[in-house]
């Protein structure tokens, strides 16, 4: 059955979004206010720049600094918060970062996801959890071949790794508490590499460009010839939407792992993104770097049938389309914009398209059969 991301559903709904001071936790806190939820963010206090104080959304938002390797930060928020549905998002998301930092890393990634989910367990009236992971969780064999959500977990670098312990954990808490005939019920979501206006993060190929344009330098790429499933920000945010929703209705078929990513020809080479973004952008260059670096996997892909055929999700933004709304939102803040307007316009639109995809496909089945 396909389904909407209904606004009804949201509007003075109480929601906890872990990491919501991060690129993709703060698209999503925005989204969640829009439709009218109670939104409350723990998470590290904002990175300069960041889209979080961009687009002021603790204006939006209430917002709470803490540290998820701790459990008793963890564990007030929730209490205080009373979320019926919690968003996981924190964690520490750099491959490079995680070399120079590792036992941060899995200490931020597992025994932080331990600290959401233990909380969670003692939450009075939770209905649904959404656990953000990466599609970097999967045991990597530099294969063609798209993963799905039963290959096994695994990971080359600490950050990967980390990636697929969390997903262990989850596992082991979705089944040992989380799935009794009562109470929560537990998701994990995987989602391939997610590009967007507003994110600054540093050592990630799209900010990387953005900061080399308009600083007028030429763009040092690592790994041209990696290929990875880029898709915008708000395809897999709708996606955990959905599973949200599908949670919190009790729909017992969702508690399980997710993959959310691109169709089959968006899944392109790093050095295909920065001529797109180049030729966007109207001016600017780029080299390679080629002094010695960490390992980083060459082919990453995603089997997102299973969203496909239970959710009715659909991409509704092709590759081309993402990189022009990244140019349009940073020229945008470039020449004077508010991240704020720039930042509601484009997801105003993307809730327009995502509905209207879903009408025409629910129009011409009706057609067919």
């Amino acid at each position: 059955m396909e389904m909407l991301v209904d606004p009804a559903h949201w509007a003075g709904r109480r929601v906890l979004v872990t990491g919501h001071t991060g690129f993709k936790g703060a698209w999503l806190s925005l989204w969640l206010h829009e439709m009218g939820a109670e939104v409350t963010g723990l998470a590290l206090a904002p990175e300069r720049p960041s889209l979080f104080e961009q687009a002021r959304l603790g204006m939006l938002v209430r917002h709470v600094e803490g540290d998820i390797r701790d459990p008793q930060t963890v564990d007030s928020v929730v209490a205080a918060a009373r979320p019926q549905t919690v968003f996981h998002l924190a964690a520490q998301p750099l491959v490079r970062l995680s070399y120079e930092q590792p036992r941060e890393t899995f200490a931020t990634n597992v025994q932080g996801t331990v600290n959401v989910l233990d909380a969670c367990r003692r939450g009075a009236g939770l209905e649904a959890i959404v656990a953000v992971t990466s599609d970097k969780c999967y045991e990597n064999r530099e294969w063609v071949w798209p993963y799905r959500e039963t290959d096994p977990m695994g990971g080359h670098d600490p950050y990967s790794a980390s990636k697929g312990a969390a997903e262990l954990v989850v596992a082991a808490y979705r089944s040992s508490f989380f799935n009794a005939g009562k109470g929560a019920l537990l998701a994990s979501v995987r989602a391939g590499n997610v590009i967007g206006g507003g994110d600054w993060a540093k050592d990630r190929l799209i900010p990387d460009i953005v900061r080399s344009l308009i600083e007028g330098r030429r763009v040092q790429i690592r790994s041209p010839h990696s290929v990875r499933p880029w898709q915008h920000v708000l395809e897999a945010l709708g996606g955990y939407l959905l599973i949200a929703q599908r949670l919190a209705m009790g729909d017992r078929r969702t508690a399980s792992a997710w993959n959310f990513g691109p169709s089959a020809q968006d899944a392109q080479p790093v050095s295909w993104i920065v001529e797109k973004m180049i030729a966007g952008w109207g001016s600017g260059a780029y080299e390679i770097d080629r002094e010695a670096k960490p390992h980083e996997a060459e082919m990453l892909k995603l089997d997102c049938s299973k969203a496909w055929s239970q959710l009715g999700w659909r991409p509704a933004l092709d590759l081309p389309q993402s990189i022009a709304w990244i140019i349009d939102w940073h020229k945008g803040l470039h020449e004077g914009g508010d991240a704020l307007a720039l930042t509601r316009r484009q997801l105003g639109e993307y809730r327009t398209r995502m509905d209207r995809a879903l009408t025409q496909r629910a129009d011409s089945s009706a057609s067919t059969s």
